[in-house]
């Protein structure tokens, strides 16, 4: 029996107090661990700094993951856990294994019989379609738009004709230096009653999240998303 096991931790969505978004007992248990995987080692360290660990940061072994990473180099980490047989996967921001490569870690570790425990922290799909007022029951997560002019047109016009055939919330993200022009061509683009959410530096306190019909919007200031973590939600 495999004894190893794999905690899935969530990490901060932004600049915000670790109280606010990580409870004291996953605290606890990240700052036991002693080898972990992430996306960014540099972002896992300052995550292992604020939460604090037991033993130097400089003596955590910290793997590298990326969307390209073979099943075998997983493998072979998967398989040197750490004293107490724990291993820690943390995403660059929020829960891992949702919407990152940290899902490739979990599968495998299913695969070699390694328990798989998941913990209660942040996450900005989650909190963004909670607080936005639009369908909870039936959405999905898209990732990124695509980023040239006429192709995010034609993509947003069929995630809007999906939310209205199906009642579904669309989310999607966007790289923080062009929210604006995202927010711009949803206005452009949408139809008048179709309900726009945004939701802007979870858990921080520059939390600012609004959700109005295109028309609405249409008539307010364009919202300050510039180079800060926006979550698009709509429902057509």
């Amino acid at each position: 029996m495999n004894t190893t096991r794999l905690h899935l931790i969530p990490v901060s969505l932004g600049d915000s107090p670790v109280q606010r978004w990580l409870p004291p007992e996953v605290q606890t248990i990240a700052g036991n661990i002693d080898v972990y995987i992430a996306e960014n080692a540099k972002t896992a360290r300052a995550f292992l700094k604020q939460i604090g660990t037991v033993r130097p940061i400089q003596e955590i072994t910290i793997h590298t993951l990326t969307a390209k990473t073979s099943t075998e180099e997983i493998h072979s980490w998967l398989k040197a856990p750490g004293k107490q047989g724990d291993i820690g996967l943390v995403s660059e921001a929020g829960c891992p294994a949702v919407a990152d490569p940290g899902a490739l870690v979990a599968r495998e570790a299913h695969r070699m019989g390694i328990q798989v425990i998941p913990w209660v922290g942040p996450s900005s799909i989650l909190l963004g379609l909670m607080a936005s007022g639009l369908d909870g029951q039936r959405f999905t997560f898209h990732g990124y738009a695509p980023v040239q002019g006429q192709e995010r047109i034609k993509q947003l016009q069929q995630w809007e004709s999906l939310s209205a055939k199906l009642n579904q919330t669309q989310l999607f993200i966007e790289t923080p230096y062009r929210n604006i022009a995202m927010f711009e061509a949803l206005l452009k683009t949408l139809k008048s009653s179709t309900r726009l959410c945004i939701a802007r530096s979870l858990t921080t306190n520059q939390e600012w999240i609004q959700t109005h019909t295109i028309t609405e919007w249409k008539k307010r200031p364009i919202p300050d998303i510039d180079k800060q973590a926006t979550l698009f939600l709509f429902l057509a």
